[in-house]
């Protein structure tokens, strides 16, 4: 059953559940794609409203959610979230008292049945709840999980490198109460390039947004899906896939990812699963001039 925060989409003998924490206005339109001309929300503001686009304040719609996949009798995770009351400071996630908890137990999911935990990205947003306080400590959320990070992120963000250059105070907060528990319990998997979880889930490098982001395809009965993490963080970027967001690392590189995997999703028909897409959460494309198009 679905209800307004957790939603389930049957592909093939899986089944995925989107947990929705939050929807709505984030950062203006201009400045989350600043290279889509204004033009381009305008013209397709019949569907991009208001799911998508707040036109009255120029500012794009998203949501702040988990996917989580089930079937073969596995349970996997992807990315969990911000968190709640973690140390964020500059960021509208300070503090930020987030309701996963109770969503996965909505769902009828329970930590314990966690097999796997996946971060397309070391992020703020995608990987809060990878841990929990427990007496003043911070542990794995999901005790008997594997938690799979992309080795260029883990590089990228971590000690080794001075927590991205010591450029953000955030980024090693991220990784100190985020991800170095996990290394510490034992629990993590580093990996490159691409990764077979099973015979249903893929995990393939799609480097640009950060140095190790990923995508998970997902193939079942015949059906097809890829969850693309923050490859994409508005529908506009489907229409102009050289429109790489404000929060891309690697703008450049991060377009030509974006348009080998909209190609692929055309080409196979995958259901394409962004982040933080509002309405559906999900699109389907088919090519269309230079780009792509809604293909429903």
């Amino acid at each position: 059953m679905n209800s307004a925060n957790v939603q389930r989409i049957t592909l093939g003998d899986l089944e995925i559940v989107r947990l929705v924490e939050w929807r709505g206005a984030f950062l203006p339109a201009p400045e989350l794609v600043p290279d889509a001309p204004p033009e381009l929300w305008r013209q397709n503001a019949d569907w991009l409203v208001p799911d998508h686009w707040e036109p009255e304040t120029d500012r794009a719609a998203m949501a702040l959610q988990t996917w989580i996949v089930r079937g073969g009798g596995r349970t996997v995770v992807v990315d969990p979230g911000v968190g709640s009351g973690r140390e964020r400071p500059d960021s509208p996630f300070h503090h930020w008292q987030g309701g996963f908890p109770g969503l996965l137990a909505e769902a009828g999911i329970g930590v314990e049945e966690v097999d796997a935990v996946v971060n397309t990205h070391l992020h703020v947003d995608h990987v809060g709840w990878n841990t929990s306080g427990v007496d003043g400590e911070w542990v794995p959320t999901f005790p008997h999980a594997r938690y799979y990070f992309p080795a260029a992120d883990d590089f990228h963000f971590g000690p080794a490198n001075g927590y991205a250059n010591g450029l953000r105070e955030i980024d090693r907060l991220i990784y100190q109460d985020s991800v170095a528990p996990i290394h510490r319990a034992g629990q993590a998997v580093l990996w490159d390039g691409e990764l077979r979880l099973d015979e249903h889930l893929t995990l393939e490098s799609a480097p640009g947004h950060t140095p190790g982001s990923s995508v998970l395809r997902i193939a079942s009965g015949g059906e097809r899906a890829v969850l693309v993490g923050d490859l994409m963080h508005s529908p506009v970027q489907v229409l102009a896939p050289s429109c790489s967001s404000c929060l891309c690392l690697d703008p450049a590189r991060a377009a030509v990812t974006r348009r080998q995997v909209l190609a692929r999703a055309a080409e196979l028909g995958e259901l394409v699963i962004p982040a933080h897409f509002g309405g559906t959460g999900t699109v389907r494309v088919r090519p269309a001039g230079a780009g792509f198009a809604l293909a429903d």
